[in-house]
């Protein structure tokens, strides 16, 4: 190989060094018509291409808070869309596609519950703690009550695709696609979320021993049957696999308080659900702030508040639908800090902690006189929670690392709600963000 021969090499690959497909021709070529001198062109491609990735590290700049969704995968809120916070500041510059996996252990035995019609008898439950009232339903003409059951065991794992696209300085949409897979959870697909783990750390760290009964009912299995109020039916089995929905996303920019380092950002939002048990839209509005902090190091810490409120069914199709809790309006609050450390060469570590709060599925006054039933001799404590949490405000923290590089960012959580209502215990996630252009 002749200096006019690498003279060409390097020529083209300067030329063509942002087009990764026609490099890979250009390398493939170059080795046929040259193997004995593959290893000098190996070794001018790839000092080229370092040299081009390290110029490309050093104009990237971060854009305020950028999570993967952080919804729950409880075991109502899969069929239903929900609003995740945006902690952005400002309508990001490239279209970017993400995808993102999750995966969360629910466990509530079997619990079943009366709501009693008299007004009598509800006026005497009023009055007393849940596990002290007697109700003894014979038939809905002597005893009148509207009866539930749920039992939930399983390991939920949450399959996400988003496109986020900026179409104006102040203005982003995105667009999202969420489907379901109903599991076990055994090893090695859901270590961290899988009973087995659960159980140990609860006999090993804390807890104690099979406090919930878990064990008593027995690890790595499938039970996920609930029936509404209406004596309508939702069950899935192992292995079943459904389109939650397709999540449409308005984000409104506005330049308010920029020069103070606060960003701020309005949000409208559109569900539309498709599985067989909730056919239906749903609409909700959020705002969110975000205060940046730049430390004399370059590094930054972002502070971000954000709320929303969920208008769930707004338009149903068909009769079909299940009851997934008599409480129309879902509220969300969520708050996070995260510090970022940049690297030399402009890439960065991020280290978030988020906190989210949701209300309630069921209308709160239902509490006053409710009466449930289960299995409280066999298992040490938690029988009821089944209920009682549809009941309770939804709460759960989330820990999270993000690594950039101007061509990708991955993102690592784990959430834990910490009040054992759920939401679910454990919940692991992990996301790939990829610019597209730009």
């Amino acid at each position: 190989m002749g200096r006019k021969t690498i003279e060409c090499i390097i020529h083209k690959i300067h030329i063509l060094k942002s087009n990764s497909v026609e490099l890979l021709f250009l390398f493939v070529e170059f080795t046929y018509f040259y193997p004995m001198q593959k290893t000098l062109i190996i070794i001018l491609f790839f000092s080229f291409l370092k040299g081009y990735s390290q110029q490309k590290d050093s104009v990237y700049f971060k854009n305020g808070i950028e999570n993967p969704s952080l919804s729950t995968t409880h075991h109502f809120g899969i069929f239903s869309a929900r609003i995740q916070s945006n902690f952005k500041h400002h309508s990001p510059k490239k279209t970017s596609f993400l995808v993102s996996y999750a995966s969360g252990n629910t466990f509530h035995p079997f619990v079943e519950a009366y709501l009693p019609k008299d007004l009598s008898i509800r006026e005497q439950f009023s009055k007393q703690v849940w596990y002290n009232r007697q109700f003894n339903f014979i038939d809905q003409a002597t005893t009148p009550a509207e009866y539930m059951n749920i039992v939930i065991d399983a390991v939920i794992k949450e399959f996400r695709l988003q496109l986020s696209i900026p179409l104006h300085k102040q203005h982003e949409i995105n667009i999202a696609l969420r489907s379901y897979l109903i599991t076990k959870g055994k090893y090695p697909f859901s270590f961290f979320v899988g009973d087995e783990f659960i159980e140990w750390f609860h006999s090993n760290i804390a807890g104690g021993e099979d406090p919930y009964g878990r064990r008593y009912y027995g690890l790595n299995q499938v039970n996920f049957k609930y029936t509404d109020r209406n004596g309508k039916i939702l069950e899935l089995k192992q292995n079943d696999f459904f389109l939650g929905g397709i999540e449409l996303s308005h984000y409104y920019y506005p330049k308010l308080l920029e020069k103070q380092k606060v960003y701020i950002n309005f949000g409208s939002h559109i569900g539309i659900n498709t599985s067989q048990f909730n056919t239906s839209v749903d609409v909700g509005l959020s705002t969110n702030i975000v205060k940046n902090y730049v430390l004399k190091s370059n590094n930054e810490f972002n502070i971000g508040l954000g709320a929303s409120l969920l208008r769930k069914n707004a338009i149903n199709f068909g009769s079909n639908q299940i009851d997934l809790g008599n409480n129309r309006f879902l509220g969300n609050f969520e708050g996070e800090i995260e510090f970022t450390k940049y690297t030399r060469k402009k890439n960065f570590h991020s280290f978030g902690i988020h906190y989210q709060f949701q209300t309630q599925y069921n209308a709160v006054q239902e509490e006053d006189y409710y009466h449930l039933k289960g299995k409280w001799k066999e298992i040490n404590a938690g029988w009821q929670h089944g209920f009682t949490t549809l009941y309770e405000g939804l709460s759960a923290w989330t820990f999270l690392y993000a690594y950039n590089k101007p061509n990708y960012k991955i993102t690592l959580y784990f959430k834990e709600d910490f009040l054992v209502n759920n939401a679910p215990d454990v919940q692991t996630g992990i996301s790939i963000q990829i610019p597209l252009k730009k």
